[in-house]
């Protein structure tokens, strides 16, 4: 989350004090949205983004596109959230004081996004945002959209009709853990008498605290509603009547103009350049993960290569030495498609660092390395196809593990972070079945070589 939102949200009137000069003063908000519009359009304009990242992400930049459009006209989003029937429409048709919103006695009445303009807010920018209940019999996808909606909203209005369900709780902490403001709308407070209120009041407070400030817990009701009632007339007779219980949203409203008046160029700001970290945040592992896949193929390629090389270099001690050659390639490789170019040195001293950790971690492989170069030597230098394989199944894996704590290097900024580099090269061995990796490299090896014994032209 940017520091510059943080820090400034709800500072707004100190920040606006009139400047000495003539020059008309520029409020936060106003220096918030144009920091947020920049941060957008450099997202968008980034060049060095891939087209298949960009493509795979593609309704995110359309969002990206159409959030730049909102914050270039000035515009608020607030959305409504809340299981079926808690009278999410109501509010909001309450709000724009016409039957705008779809309101049915049946669940699910809801079932796609709508979105209205809130006329009565002066500079008529301000829009309302309709979404499904959370809690919708096969709808999972309805909820996802809901999620998603709230997720874009530059205020959420998060609506129950009593205590916080499971459901509803849990989905208040991913609403508000993503940083979003959120009121909580407690709607249908006509059914509630003034000392169940309270009790409601003190029992919600405690239950959300840390993730709703007090203010922000509201009721309201969001549709008139007649009562029956029985009362006692002069006489002493039991007569039934009707009580009209009208709406009341009046607290609702003043808190929704105190926000926007003070912040709500802030929020639009502060949900925008969320969003942004988080597509930028996406786009980082999308290029990460086409880059670990390229890297993978990378590292087989030459695993394949150096495990071949092994098996069929008739000399024990130039084993060691190929290997050492062909391992600092890979990492000079790895090097160049994360963008980190190394020196041969560099790759050298990594490898050293590698091997060292490797040598304390897993010296039973080296050990199997020790015998096999011992084989090849006791048949007189010639590799034979079982000992050349065995070897040449050893490099491989060291190999693989050197090309997977080298990845892990790189894509860490050319660091080993804060676990250091025993606990890197620990983690990869430990992710790894070696006695499956040496038996598919020796296989490989195996097949390859009787090919190459079979045509030996090809």
């Amino acid at each position: 989350m940017p520091d510059w939102l943080l820090n400034n949200i709800g500072a707004n009137k100190a920040d606006n004090a009139a400047p000495e000069d003539d020059t008309p003063p520029q409020s936060s908000g106003d220096t918030h949205l144009q920091l947020a519009t920049e941060s957008l359009r450099q997202l968008l304009d980034d060049t060095r983004i891939p087209d298949d990242v960009r493509e795979s992400l593609r309704n995110d930049y359309t969002q990206v596109r159409g959030m730049l459009d909102k914050l270039e006209h000035g515009h608020v989003h607030i959305a409504v959230f809340g299981r079926v029937s808690v009278g999410k429409s109501s509010l909001l048709n309450a709000l724009l004081g016409q039957p705008v919103f779809s309101v049915s006695v049946l669940h699910g009445e809801t079932r796609s996004v709508n979105m209205q303009q809130w006329q009565e807010y002066s500079d008529n920018g301000i829009f309302l945002i309709d979404t499904p209940g959370i809690n919708e019999i096969d709808g999972e996808s309805r909820e996802k959209m809901a999620h998603e909606v709230a997720n874009r909203a530059d205020l959420v209005l998060f609506v129950v009709d009593g205590d916080l369900t499971d459901v509803e709780f849990q989905a208040l902490k991913t609403v508000t853990g993503s940083h979003r403001p959120t009121l909580l709308i407690v709607n249908k407070a006509d059914r509630y008498t003034e000392k169940e209120q309270q009790q409601l009041r003190s029992i919600l407070r405690t239950r959300t605290q840390g993730m709703i400030a007090p203010e922000n817990l509201i009721f309201t009701t969001a549709q008139a509603s007649r009562q029956t009632i029985i009362y006692v007339d002069e006489h002493g007779e039991e007569i039934e009547g009707i009580r009209e219980r009208p709406i009341n949203i009046s607290a609702l409203k003043t808190r929704l103009w105190d926000i926007i008046e003070a912040e709500g160029k802030t929020l639009a700001a502060l949900n925008a350049s969320l969003f942004a970290g988080h597509l930028s945040k996406e786009v980082g592992q999308r290029i990460l993960a086409i880059k670990r896949e390229l890297g993978g193929k990378t590292i087989r390629l030459y695993c394949l290569g150096k495990g071949i090389a092994v098996a069929l270099n008739p000399i024990p001690v130039a084993d060691l030495l190929a290997a050492a050659v062909i391992d600092a390639s890979m990492i000079i490789h790895l090097s160049k498609l994360y963008g980190l170019p190394i020196s041969r040195n560099e790759a050298s001293d990594l490898i050293r660092t590698i091997l060292g950790q490797m040598l304390l971690l897993a010296g039973t492989v080296w050990a199997v390395h020790l015998v096999s170069a011992a084989l090849k030597l006791g048949t007189g230098g010639i590799s034979t196809v079982l000992t050349g394989a065995a070897q040449g199944a050893v490099a491989w894996y060291s190999t693989l593990v050197v090309g997977r704590v080298a990845e892990e290097w790189l894509a860490n900024g050319k660091s080993w972070g804060e676990v250091g580099p025993k606990l890197t090269v620990e983690r990869i061995l430990e992710s790894l079945d070696r006695d499956s990796v040496l038996t598919e490299a020796r296989e490989e090896i195996i097949t390859y070589l009787h090919k190459t014994v079979k045509n030996p032209q090809s």
